[in-house]
């Protein structure tokens, strides 16, 4: 009696290993890019179990594939083993429309990026701020900060061009320090755009202005000026020298404005 337990049991551990495949490894198929469904059907079919832990949004790829699974594909992992499934959502969530007015267009570009929103058509309006986002469009209406929206949703933006709606007359700078122009232009939005030298220069910023592009002053007929106008936010092209010059009323009006 001794002897047959003692074999019964001998048996029945020798073939415990048979019975349960604990050895038994087999690879993972891969199967990120296919239906749920689909893919329950082919891992369950090469004897692994399946559990879906995860959904994400991603727009271009087809509702309810696979997009991530773990293992990955080519793992050898014993039988039975569980494998879980990310799979794409079938409908794109609602999320909250950001206010993105007043950024720069990279920053609005990664903003929307991080909530999974997407950059459409940029256009531009006369405004200072340069590249700044002034208006945000969702199917080319204007859409309010905290409106709920698709995520994947194209927002076309609207941007400042660096140029005022206002006009200007071109100021005269000729005979002024370039920092006095600098400083007296920055007062009326408007910048220095190319310095040019007519002679050496050794002191740049209180070198004076000799000519300016484009020019304060146009002449239509003999006795007849009218003042050039300028949007602020634009450049002004300026030729400097080391000596101040000596000029009319009308010296500005009588320069072309390639000189």
């Amino acid at each position: 009696m001794l002897v047959a337990i003692m074999l019964i049991f001998i048996l029945f551990f020798s073939s415990l290993g048979i019975i349960t495949r604990h050895s038994s490894l087999e690879k993972v198929p891969s199967v990120v890019g296919k239906n749920a469904q689909d893919a329950t059907d082919l891992l369950e079919a090469n004897g692994f179990e399946v559990a879906i832990t995860d959904s994400v949004y991603i727009d271009t790829a087809a509702p309810m594939s696979v997009i991530r699974q773990s293992p990955d594909a080519d793992a050898s992992v014993k039988i039975h083993r569980t494998i879980y499934l990310t799979v794409n959502r079938a409908v794109a969530p609602l999320i909250d429309m950001p206010d993105l007015r007043g950024f720069s267009y990279k920053s609005a570009e990664l903003y929307l990026k991080s909530l999974g929103l997407k950059v459409g058509d940029t256009s531009y309006t006369p405004d200072i701020a340069r590249n700044a986002v002034k208006e945000q469009l969702l199917n080319g209406k204007p859409v309010d900060p905290g409106t709920k929206i698709n995520m994947g949703s194209a927002i076309s933006l609207v941007l400042g061009n660096g140029e005022g709606e206002d006009e200007l007359n071109v100021p005269d700078l000729v005979g002024m320090t370039v920092s006095e122009a600098r400083l007296y232009l920055s007062n009326k939005n408007l910048s220095i755009s190319a310095v040019m030298a007519t002679e050496p220069i050794n002191d740049t910023a209180n070198a004076y202005i000799s000519r300016q592009s484009p020019l304060p002053f146009s002449t239509l007929s003999p006795g007849e000026i009218v003042a050039n106008k300028i949007r602020p936010g634009q450049l002004i092209d300026i030729w400097i020298s080391n000596t101040a010059p000596q000029k009319s009323n009308n010296d500005s009006s009588e320069l072309a404005p390639n000189q």
